[in-house]
């Protein structure tokens, strides 16, 4: 089983984030726009539920702004990130 955890915080000194991080190195990386409550962070969930079932190593990457959405997930076996890429996180390809 993968990690969860989050790749950006909201801090006393601002905004800070480690996307870069999380996503260097990726073979592939798939940015989802759309606007909110369209369904961007439970198409993730679902898909790295079922990912998971078929036995792929998922991380979940939360939202620092809100812990039950989803930010990305990480297809550790592929080397595959699929990321929100909508205002306010700026997700460059």
């Amino acid at each position: 089983m993968g990690k969860k955890y989050f790749a950006s915080a909201n801090t006393s000194a601002g905004f800070v984030s480690y996307f870069d991080y999380v996503l260097k190195g990726r073979d592939k990386i798939y940015i989802i726009k759309g606007g909110p409550g369209c369904g961007k962070s439970s198409f993730m969930h679902k898909m790295g539920v079922e990912l998971e079932s078929k036995g792929f190593d998922i991380d979940y990457v939360y939202c620092s702004a809100d812990m039950d959405s989803l930010d990305g997930i990480v297809i550790n076996d592929l080397n595959i990130a699929i990321v929100d890429g909508t205002a306010p996180h700026v997700i460059v390809s």
